[in-house]
């Protein structure tokens, strides 16, 4: 009997409008290492997870991307180093919940398309 269920999700697409300036912010601002680029597509790897930078072909496809949660260790650093390379914030790192004795902290931000991505940390309370 086959399996059906899913398993993982193993590429995400985030619709660009400007290719390279889209593969630039992912490779240089957010450090991910690019697998490769063809003249409509980008592919970058974020341990295991592919993420597709792409020119919709149709305007259907052409809408801001599901929001992105980058998991780091620690958010300041992290939000300190961006901001250093021009990212901008929508507010600085705050906590979203205390949950058994855990603290959870996000930063959200704009790729240079206008996608928002977050920062996320987990510390100990």
């Amino acid at each position: 009997m086959t399996n059906h269920s899913l398993q993982k999700i193993s590429q995400i697409g985030i619709p660009v409008k400007d290719l390279n300036r889209a593969a630039a912010f992912y490779k240089d601002i957010l450090s991910l290492p690019l697998l490769f680029q063809t003249d409509r597509m980008a592919f970058f790897d974020l341990n295991g997870l592919r993420i597709m930078l792409s020119l919709p072909e149709k305007e259907e496809f052409a809408f801001s991307s599901s929001v992105l949660y980058f998991q780091v260790e620690e958010i300041l650093g992290a939000y300190e180093e961006l901001l250093s390379k021009g990212v901008i914030f929508t507010g600085e790192p705050h906590i979203i919940t205390k949950m058994n004795g855990v603290e959870t902290w996000m930063a959200f931000f704009r790729d240079s398309e206008g996608n928002t991505m977050a920062l996320v940390s987990e510390v100990e309370a």
